[in-house]
């Protein structure tokens, strides 16, 4: 399903998309009508409508257009809900901007089924890294790279091997004691941030360096369409996959309440 501000989308207001590529969006799982971190999500988008539009973004719009989408689903589904202004041309990116909002869903994923990821460090960084934008060529391409390279997918890194985040998710990390965030430029995940809330354990952020990852007795990935999923090889360094932490974190960020959209 594509919508266009509560329409079927054309093709002809979706081009911007394909030509322009200029905009941001959030992907939000959504079961039973409920999202775990809903305030989150509307706040990304309220806030990236500023900082990539000028614009101020109505979250209340957006909750009405996500359920009208997800109303017939019977099934988990995977929405996202993309900002973007089918009218701002390639030319002119600086005129006055009208963000619209285009609503794609498609059947969710297993989030327990995923095998651990064993992923390829590589000094790469997004621009505007704060920002979940729809820049997507980058990221893609380098997932591409490590997965010709035997990898599952690129881990992000800055100058010096600062651990920063993976193509499309988080990484967070556990040393035996603490659950440790690494400090960085990255985009701010949700799913990570839920986690930091629910973790009943110690927890630190704190600069991580591929150089010191063996340190680290576990390693794991985190979005929203996954939730968490552990990362087995970073590199040369391995992880243990069914390390306790992750089924607790994992049960913890289940236990979480979602939100009625």
């Amino acid at each position: 399903m594509i919508e266009l501000n509560g329409e079927p989308a054309q093709v002809r207001q979706v081009a911007a998309l394909a030509l322009t590529n200029y905009g941001h969006f959030t992907t939000l799982r959504v079961a039973d009508g409920r999202v775990r971190g809903l305030e989150l999500h509307l706040a990304r988008l309220v806030r990236d409508c500023r900082l990539v539009f000028g614009a101020e973004l109505d979250p209340e719009q957006v909750r009405t257009r996500l359920r009208a989408a997800v109303a017939d689903a019977s099934a988990p589904v995977t929405a996202r809900v993309t900002v973007f202004d089918p009218g701002l041309a390639l030319e002119r990116p600086g005129a006055r901007a009208d963000p619209q909002l285009l609503v794609t869903t498609r059947p969710a994923a297993a989030t327990t089924t995923l095998p651990p990821l064993r992923v390829r460090s590589v000094e790469y960084r997004r621009e505007l890294p704060q920002v979940k934008h729809t820049g997507l060529f980058g990221l893609l391409h380098q997932r591409r790279l490590a997965q010709l390279a035997g990898f599952d997918d690129a881990l992000l890194t800055g100058p010096g091997g600062v651990v920063c985040e993976g193509a499309t998710w988080n990484i967070l990390f556990h040393d035996g004691r603490h659950l440790v965030a690494p400090e960085a430029d990255q985009l701010p995940g949700i799913t990570a941030a839920l986690l930091a809330r629910a973790h009943g354990g110690p927890q630190r952020t704190e600069p991580v360096t591929v150089g010191g990852l063996g340190r680290f007795e576990a390693a794991f990935a985190t979005n929203a369409g996954f939730g968490v999923r552990p990362i087995a090889q970073i590199d040369g360094v391995g992880f243990d996959p069914d390390h306790p932490v992750l089924a607790r974190l994992r049960e913890e960020y289940q236990a979480l309440p979602a939100e009625r959209l």
